[in-house]
């Protein structure tokens, strides 16, 4: 039965035994969805600097721009997420098989 190793420990780990990115993954969520909010601000200010027209187009878009830029944020994070259950998974299935054979 495995434990649960905290992040300082994951961190400090040399045998790259513990990852630290399950351990990120909502921190690095938390601040993708703050970049987000921030680039449309950003777009919407210098449109409105460069035109009011152009101002009102980012303003009509901009909501879309972040739900694309938080959907693609979700599914990337997803991915790495993905992938570090696999190994967990397989990790599962080799220990059981070399128990079996045992």
């Amino acid at each position: 039965m495995e434990t649960q190793v905290g992040f300082v420990a994951s961190l400090l780990d040399r045998s790259f035994s513990q990852f630290i990115t399950p351990h990120l993954v909502k921190i690095l969520f938390v601040l993708g969805v703050i970049v987000s909010v921030i680039y449309p601000i950003i777009f919407i200010v210098s449109s409105f600097r460069s035109s009011v027209a152009a101002g009102i187009l980012m303003l009509i878009l901009s909501p879309l721009f972040f739900l694309l830029m938080v959907i693609i944020l979700r599914v990337y994070l997803e991915l790495i997420i993905i992938m570090f259950r696999i190994e967990e998974n397989t990790r599962s299935l080799r220990k059981e098989v070399g128990a079996a054979e045992g």
